[in-house]
């Protein structure tokens, strides 16, 4: 669950697409690198970014500025 804090960081969309991308890699780095435990872990934070960035996030909430 984001905060509101987070919310208000991860509005603009470039970031929250930025993250989820550098998670990709890093689960793809981890795949290549022959590192299974490292990249379940990243394929994780991944599934957790899609989740809360583009399925769950609430764009429509008032910013506090």
């Amino acid at each position: 669950m984001l905060t509101d804090s987070d919310r208000n960081f991860f509005r603009p969309k470039w970031r929250r697409v930025i993250t989820t991308l550098f998670c990709v890699a890093w689960s793809v780095l981890e795949w290549v690198s022959n590192e299974p435990v490292w990249a379940l872990i990243a394929v994780g934070i991944t599934i957790y970014c899609i989740w809360n960035f583009f399925y769950n996030f609430d764009e429509d909430t008032p910013s506090e500025q």
